[in-house]
Formats: structure tokens, C-alpha cells, sequence
């Protein structure tokens, strides 16, 4: 006699209706979507240890934060008994999750991005080649711009210093990838969260009084830029990626080339002594260890350029399905995205706390943020938290609000930030495409009160 095993929680990740209806029982019917019977919430109460307050808002086919969390995607393997990888490396804080070490890729927890300005131990690492060793020649560090001028140039960093007016913004840097371990099924490429992010202040000269000292022709269109890093295969021959901008936003006011961060030197894991940020681009075009930026008198075609690199689908693509190229545009603007910073998830809070301080942040692409709104109770009823303004543009937002919990029990704080064409986060990553850009649901986090 041969029977049938239901799948585990681990695989019904993708199906959590199924999931609901094995693991706690819920009714999932089209007469009582959501609806958590008796068994059903004590069992959902002792998963998550204590009693539900808000349960009859929960949606149905939605674990809860605190197993959603910890419990990994569809396709991948459960998380081995010891926990992530921590990151060791000089000069960063401990507490950094490893997502690769070939090429060094690493997160920030969203706890640990609690401070208005990103400490540099604290920032996020993501490469894409070999990580060079440390350089030695400070101000003597060179680097050329040349295509499509009409005077070519080569420069040291000693003589931006000292030819150009220094400038410095918070700016908000974010990998391309942040947020891809939320689409299902998953995508190719590092399974960030919400880490691959951080606010720094950052020092250097403008990009476009560069330029206008190199003379762009009528026929510049686009940059192509260059670092020092090597192709993971070691290949001189190959360049380890290589992406531009149209001209439009490298001669835009806050695109700089980068000496210090957050008042220091620019450390050699985040490019120094010499790099771009181009704000609210994927930051893979704010290329480290800087060395070359070629004017080109047509769109890029560097590695990392076209094809699914970096690019979104269009129209939209069946998740999992095959690809079409044509079907692709290059990403140039990340979504809206808002965290919570405090409190951290899975955070035990004493029995009779009624009231709980909430902080975080929220940032986008090119067009600002208007508004964050938080749920304590499944989206059912939102309200709006208080942002403070920016400093300068494509800094992100900090906000702060007060919530009130009415008993003892378990809560999900939802957070949901707005930009100002009206775009928000939406409830689960839409958008699927093969290398997984583009994902920002909306932040939630667990919080135990008794």
C-alpha cells in the first residue's frame, strides 16, 4: 500500500494557502476566505507563541512573520542548524549576514539599520569581481575620461581635490538585486532581504564639472565606466562588469566622484580610494576602485549591460517562464521601499506593554518619498507615521510613530511606503523576472508582547 506524505512547511512556502489548511487547519473556502477556526488558532497561537488579538484580519494563504521569516523559499535548502553566516571582516560590525564569498557579498539586518546615517561598518558589501587588495596610492591614484570630449583627460585624485569644489549629500546606495529572495518561485542571484542598502554621507567632486572640463561632444550619450577589479576567472582580458548612465543623469548634481564616506577615506571594500555614486540607480553602475569612464556615443554595451542584466520585463512574465529579451529594459530607478528599524523582528517585549515606539526608514529611485503608513493589525486599518524631511535629495527618510496594542499577544508591525507618483509597496513581490529586481513588499516584522 503505497501513501501519500503532505509536503513540509519549508516546501508549502510556495502554496500557503495549502499551508494553511495542513499546518493550522484554516478555512480557505470562497464563503470564509481567512476565517481561523478554534484548532486552527491555537495551533497558529502556539507556533508563534501567544495569543493572536488581531487573528480574524488575518489574510488567508499568509504565514505569519514569524515563521515566514525564518522559513526559506520554495527551491531552497532549510537554513543549516547553526544559523547564517555571520560576517569577520576588518572594520565591520558583527551581526552582517554572508550571502556569497566569490565574489564577497554581504547584508545589513534591517535592526542594524536603526542610525540616521549608515556607519560605515555597518554598510552593506556586494562585488562583482575579484575584491583587489588594498592600494597604496592615495592622491596619486589615477583615472582617465576620454570617448566623446573634446579634451581627454586624465587625472589624479590629488588634482580633483585641489581643481574642484568638494561636495558632500547622504545619499541612499542600494544593490540591484535588494529585495529578491521575496519573489517566488526564486530567481537566480545573491537572496537579499532588505540589507542590500545603507545611507552614507558621502565626499567628492561633481561628475559634471568633470565633464565640462573634458568638453562633451553633441554626440555623447552614454558612460561606460571601468574599475580596477578583475573578472572572478582572473582573466585580464575580461572586465569583472563594466555599466553606464545616459549622460542626462551623470551630469546630474549629486552624481559624484567619491573620496571619503562618512568623513573618512573611502576604505578599499567600498571602492577607494576612488569611486562613483550615481544615486537612485542600482548600484552597480557606482563603480569602485574607479579607473576609466568612456564616453560613448550610443547605449553601453559593457558587461552588465542588456540582456537580462539588470533589467525588468516590460510586459509581465509568467514567474518561473522562459525569457524574452526584447521583452527587458534596463533598470534605472529602484522601487519605493520602506523598513522597520526598531523594533527588530522576533522582539519579546514585557507583559502590559500597551505602548510601542516604532522607527525606520524609507527611500526610492528618483522621485521621493510622500508618505509611510503602519498596521498593527494585518492591513486592516492603517495609520500614517511622521517622516522627517531629507537633507538632501536621494537621502532617505527616517519616521517614527507611536503604535497602541490593546492586550497582551502576538503582532505583526506592517510598514508601507509611498513615493510621489503614488507608487507603493505592494502586499508580495510583483514583477518576477529571471535575475530577480525589483522586489519590495511591504516590511513586517514579529513582536511578542507577554
Amino acid at each position: 500500500m503505497v501513501t501519500q506524505t503532505e509536503r513540509s512547511v519549508h516546501e508549502l512556502y510556495d502554496d500557503a494557502e495549502r499551508g494553511d489548511a495542513v499546518v493550522f487547519g484554516r478555512r480557505t473556502d470562497a464563503s470564509r476566505r481567512g476565517f481561523l477556526g478554534g484548532a486552527g488558532l491555537t495551533a497558529m497561537g502556539a507556533a508563534v507563541g501567544g495569543f493572536i488579538p488581531f487573528s480574524q484580519n488575518m489574510p488567508a494563504g499568509m504565514f505569519p512573520a514569524a515563521l515566514a521569516q525564518a522559513t526559506p523559499p520554495s527551491g531552497a535548502a532549510p537554513a543549516a542548524a547553526k544559523g547564517p553566516q555571520i560576517l569577520d571582516f576588518p572594520g565591520k560590525a558583527k551581526g552582517l549576514i554572508v550571502l556569497g564569498d566569490r565574489p564577497l557579498v554581504a547584508e545589513t539586518p534591517e535592526a542594524m539599520l536603526d542610525d540616521d546615517t549608515t556607519p560605515t561598518e555597518k554598510f552593506y558589501i556586494r562585488n562583482n569581481g575579484q575584491t583587489p587588495a588594498g592600494f597604496t596610492e592615495g592622491d596619486a591614484w589615477s583615472f582617465k575620461i576620454d570617448g566623446e570630449v573634446n579634451r581627454p583627460l586624465t587625472l589624479t585624485l590629488g588634482e580633483l581635490k585641489a581643481k574642484y569644489k568638494p561636495k558632500t549629500y547622504r545619499m541612499v546606495l542600494e544593490c540591484g538585486g535588494n529585495g529578491r529572495s521575496f519573489f517566488q518561485p526564486p530567481t537566480r542571484g545573491n537572496q537579499w532581504t532588505n540589507g542590500g542598502a545603507g545611507t552614507a554621507e558621502w565626499t567628492g567632486v561633481s561628475l559634471a564639472d568633470v565633464l565640462k572640463t573634458a568638453g562633451l561632444k553633441s554626440s555623447a550619450v552614454y558612460t561606460g565606466n571601468y574599475g580596477a577589479d578583475q573578472h572572478l576567472s582572473g582573466d585580464a582580458a575580461k572586465d569583472a562588469l563594466s555599466r553606464g548612465v545616459p549622460i542626462a543623469d551623470a551630469i546630474e548634481p549629486h552624481a559624484l566622484l567619491v573620496w571619503a564616506m562618512n568623513g573618512q577615506p573611502l576604505n578599499n571594500i567600498h571602492g577607494g580610494p576612488l569611486r562613483l555614486v550615481i544615486p537612485g540607480y542600482p548600484g552597480s553602475v557606482s563603480h569602485k576602485w574607479l579607473k576609466r569612464i568612456w564616453i560613448r556615443d550610443k547605449v553601453h554595451d559593457g558587461q552588465g549591460m542588456g540582456g537580462t542584466s539588470y533589467s525588468t520585463a516590460i510586459k509581465p512574465m509568467i514567474p518561473g517562464g522562459k525569457t524574452d529579451e526584447s521583452n527587458m529594459r534596463t533598470m534605472t530607478s529602484m522601487p519605493v521601499r520602506g523598513i522597520i528599524t526598531n523594533p527588530a523582528n522576533g522582539a519579546k517585549l514585557p507583559a502590559g506593554t500597551r505602548k510601542l515606539a516604532l522607527r525606520g526608514a524609507a527611500w526610492d529611485g528618483h522621485d521621493g518619498i510622500a508618505r509611510v503608513d503602519v498596521s498593527i493589525d494585518f492591513g486592516a486599518t492603517w495609520r500614517p507615521a511622521k517622516a522627517a524631511a531629507p537633507r538632501n535629495k536621494y537621502d532617505w527618510r527616517r519616521w517614527t510613530t507611536e503604535v497602541v496594542l490593546p492586550s497582551d499577544g502576538y503582532y505583526e508591525i506592517w510598514v508601507r511606503a509611498s513615493d510621489t507618483k503614488g507608487r507603493a509597496q505592494p502586499h508580495v513581490a510583483g514583477g518576477w523576472n529571471p535575475q530577480g529586481y525589483g522586489a519590495n513588499p511591504m516590511h513586517r516584522v514579529a513582536v511578542l508582547v507577554g
